[in-house]
């Protein structure tokens, strides 16, 4: 397109220089002529011409960040100033805009190419300041007035001087200042112009396909992205993929269509309408769902909303194989790239677009023809994208709302409007559960009352909803009586595992419900058996008395309720019959009804059953039997006085009380004897497990312990010995705790080692404290095993208690809550009295004994 004449102009004689011959729109001037030619040349197709402008309002949005009214506007503004048409000024603002392919050099900006080439002087040339080159097509033109938007000047607001030829009157400019082309940086971030390289590639893409292999040609090398991909939001709020370069056509049609749900990072940026930035792929992958297979096959992805206005519908993705962050000039170029793209995906027509009225008026009059009520509705979102209501573009001409509007007088309306019951949670979360994922939704039975004929007659109603395109359709389903009773006689016969069965005796035919062939294994296509033919269902064993019982029915009309068994694929089935007779005048049976029923089931649960107790019953003997022998042996081996002992001045009295819970005895034990010199013994142990073997061990244990005491050993050399005893016993495996304590008259001193035990607790003047317990573990924990000695020397009036663990645990409890209960215990029933041990037994142990209990009350009179 030109507008100039062949020779160039110079300032001050152009046609619309001050001074100048005629008007600028006097049908003479060049302006008029070139404005004319402008319109002969330009496109006459009005798709081409909306292309036109919407690439000069892309320009012009690009450079300002203005919206797209906006951008309009400023246009329609200029035309009217400059006395230009709205096509004309929007080629105007494109040539300023674009760069020519002469004035782009390879590793500069054009702006300082264009420095480069200026006079020697370093002042504009003037004969360039109001034209180009004839060669291009543009046009010269003056410059817009004071205030008007000029595409060859920085952003409004920018203090940086304009290039061009001064005003008439106007003082000489300065140096030159280099003016950059508006989709380039003047920055080290787009040294190449790939802004202004794209903007003239957009110009010739003719599908979403095209420029997002376009977007990727150009972002490749600049920002190096190795795939694109472009989604448009759907009617219903998912994404729809309309675009993509760099992904096969697998990963294209897998992805080809998002649901609505949270964690995908391009509905995010549309939400939000700011950029989602994926830099870190660990974290990434635990906050979204990550495109890819594998996901890693691009480590770092940028998702950009392409705003327009106050809304954004479609988001570009950028995905890199590289990892790491975009750096801020990357950021900022990215989101130039989306302004950019914007007007030309309008003019492409990609969003998609909710169904015509004409398809609402469609399935209406569908509707207009069915029965019962039936509504068309359509999601109504918030910015969010969350459905906040929804709007009814069609129903039946029986719907009818709260407020008694029918057929097509709710269309339009919203759905809470007409029926707020339908907000119910459950109803709510089935329509968006159906929207989503397109499964149909059916709500629970509930009871109405309905007018018929003039009489309020409760009925049940059901709800259902099914996916149509982008909308629901919701229908509300009525059943009447026999519809009820059809229904509910399969639910007892599905439920029951049973079906009903009639035979005709006259003409030996029988009827059978669907449920019954599934009772007998038997195909529906081979028909009913007939009566008589019954019995040669069932097993050989079941068949005599079966037809015996089906014999007195049919003869004398007796009621028959019989079990039998038969074979099918599956195995041996467990059946009931239970029929009765239909008799005529004379008493002569003519029909048999009843059901057959299924007890299979129940049957073999029934003989598990059984089969159980009778394990349990011989399991429960032998352990009785075995505790009795236990508790025998124990009994023989651990007798138990019948009054207090007298050992080396001292009183003792000893407690053994078994566990109550369980059939099995424990291995607690205990010795009280008098040694030579005047001196005592007192052991208590705690043998690992329960029963005869834990009998026996204990045993073992005790009676080598005494003679080796006895008979001059140690302490701490006795329980090595013992240990070592365990550890080569039958059971390797079997531990034990155990206390020695030997007991000198003269001094009252005691002397005690221990094994894994309880410590002894000692009263003094009405004072509780449990003896330091010296170095010694568990018998049989370890080969090679340390044990010390403790000494403590008693007074007059002392009591010692010496137990097992099942005095003081507890289920749920620590053992230190169960020690300090037993200082409580023992200080306030601290009695100096034969029988004072029975007491503290009662405190320490409420409720049920999960273990055996062992004491040793050792008492040094006051005297």
């Amino acid at each position: 397109m030109t507008s100039e004449s062949a020779e160039p102009t110079r300032p001050g004689t152009g046609p619309e220089a001050p001074g100048s011959p005629g008007p600028a729109g006097s049908a003479g001037s060049p302006g008029f002529v070139a404005r004319q030619r402008a319109e002969t040349d330009g496109p006459r197709d009005p798709a081409a011409t909306s292309a036109v402008l919407e690439r000069a309002k892309g320009a012009l949005m690009a450079l300002t960040g203005c919206s797209a009214r906006a951008a309009h506007d400023e246009l329609v503004e200029r035309a009217r100033t400059s006395h230009r048409t709205l096509i004309e000024e929007c080629r105007l603002a494109l040539a300023d805009a674009t760069p020519p392919p002469s004035e782009q050099p390879t590793g500069r900006s054009v702006s300082r190419h264009r420095a480069a080439d200026a006079p020697g002087d370093g002042l504009p040339d003037p004969d360039s300041a109001g034209r180009r080159d004839p060669a291009d097509g543009s046009s010269g033109h003056k410059p817009p007035p004071p205030g008007s938007f000029d595409p060859g000047l920085p952003a409004v607001g920018s203090p940086a001087p304009a290039t061009g030829s001064p005003a008439p009157g106007s003082p000489s400019p300065g140096p030159s200042v280099p003016v950059p082309c508006p989709w380039e940086s003047t920055g080290p971030e787009d040294d190449g112009g790939m802004l202004g390289r794209l903007g003239v590639a957009l110009g010739r893409v003719g599908s979403s396909r095209e420029l997002a292999g376009c977007l990727l040609e150009h972002l490749r090398p600049e920002v190096g992205a190795d795939a694109v991909m472009i989604y448009a939001r759907l009617p219903e709020g998912g994404l729809e993929l309309i675009g993509h370069a760099g992904i096969d056509r697998t990963l294209a049609a897998q992805w080809r269509r998002v649901p609505p749900l949270a964690g995908i990072a391009a509905l995010d940026a549309l939400r939000t309408r700011e950029p989602c930035w994926l830099e870190d792929i660990e974290q990434d992958r635990r906050r979204y769902l990550l495109i890819g297979d594998p996901p890693e096959r691009w480590l770092s992805r940028a998702w950009l909303p392409v705003v327009a206005g106050d809304t954004a519908e479609i988001s570009i993705g950028v995905l890199r194989r590289g990892a790491g962050p975009f750096p801020p000039g990357t950021r900022e170029r990215l989101r130039a790239v989306t302004r950019l793209c914007a007007g030309r995906l309008r003019t492409l027509g990609t969003l998609p677009k909710a169904p015509a009225h004409g398809g609402a008026d469609a399935v209406q009059s569908v509707l207009d023809t069915l029965p019962g009520a039936v509504v068309l509705l359509s999601p109504l979102r918030t910015a969010t994208g969350e459905i906040e209501d929804y709007r009814v573009d069609a129903a039946s001409p029986e719907t009818v709302d709260v407020a008694g509007r029918t057929g097509r007088e709710l269309v339009g309306r919203r759905i809470l409007e007409c029926w707020p019951p339908l907000a119910d949670e459950t109803l709510w979360r089935g329509c968006a559960h159906t929207l989503a994922t397109g499964e149909p939704y059916e709500g629970e039975p509930y009871g109405q009352s309905d007018v018929v004929a003039g009489t309020a007659e409760l009925s049940t109603h059901r709800v259902r909803v099914a996916r149509l395109g982008g909308g629901l359709v919701v229908s509300w389903v009525r059943y009447d009586s026999s519809e009820r009773q059809e229904r509910r006689l399969a639910d007892v016969q599905r439920l029951g595992n049973l079906g009903w069965a009639n035979w005709n005796l006259v003409t030996h035919e029988g009827t059978w419900s669907p449920q019954a062939f599934t009772v007998l294994g038997r195909d529906p296509g081979q028909g009913a058996v007939r009566l008589p033919d019954l019995p040669a269902l069932a097993v050989p064993e079941d068949a005599p008395v079966l037809s015996h019982a089906l014999e007195g029915l049919v003869e004398e009309g007796r009621r028959v309720d019989a079990p039998f068994r038969i074979r099918t694929a599956s195995g041996v089935r467990h059946l009931r019959i239970v029929a009765e007779a239909v008799t005529d005048l004379r008493g002569t049976p003519v029909e048999v009804h009843g059901f057959l029923q299924d007890l299979t089931a129940q049957r073999r649960a029934e003989l598990a059953l059984v089969a159980s107790e009778r394990a349990m019953l011989t399991q429960h003997g032998a352990l009785r039997a075995e505790r009795a022998l236990a508790g025998r042996l124990q009994h023989a081996l651990l007798p138990l006085p019948d009054k207090p002992l007298r050992l080396a001045g001292l009183r003792v009295e000893v407690a053994y009380l078994p566990a109550q819970s369980g059939v099995q005895v424990g291995g607690d034990w205990f010795s009280a004897i008098e040694l030579a010199d005047d001196a005592a013994l007192f052991v208590v142990g705690d043998v690992a497990g329960h029963g005869v073997g834990a009998v026996a061990t204990m045993a073992q244990l005790r009676f080598t312990a005494k003679g080796m005491v006895i008979t001059g050993s140690s302490l701490t050399g006795a329980l090595g010995r013992l240990n070592t005893l365990l550890l080569h016993s039958r059971d390797s495996r079997g531990t034990a705790t155990l206390m020695l304590a030997r007991y000198q008259a003269r001094g009252r001193r005691l002397v005690w080692a221990q094994a894994g035990h309880p410590p002894p607790l000692l009263l003094r003047d009405g004072v509780a404290r449990f003896l330091d317990r010296p170095r010694g573990v568990l018998l049989g924990a370890s080969a090679e095993p340390s044990f010390e000695e403790a000494e403590c020397l008693l007074r007059p009036g002392d009591r010692l208690l010496l137990y097992t663990d099942g005095l003081v645990e507890r289920l749920g409890e620590g053992i230190d809550s169960g020690l300090q209960r037993l200082a409580q215990a023992a200080t306030l029933h601290d009695r100096d009295e034969p029988g004072s041990l029975e007491p503290l037994l009662t405190a320490m142990l409420e409720g049920e004994r999960r273990d055996d209990v062992c004491v040793l009350d050792i008492r040094v009179p006051a005297q």
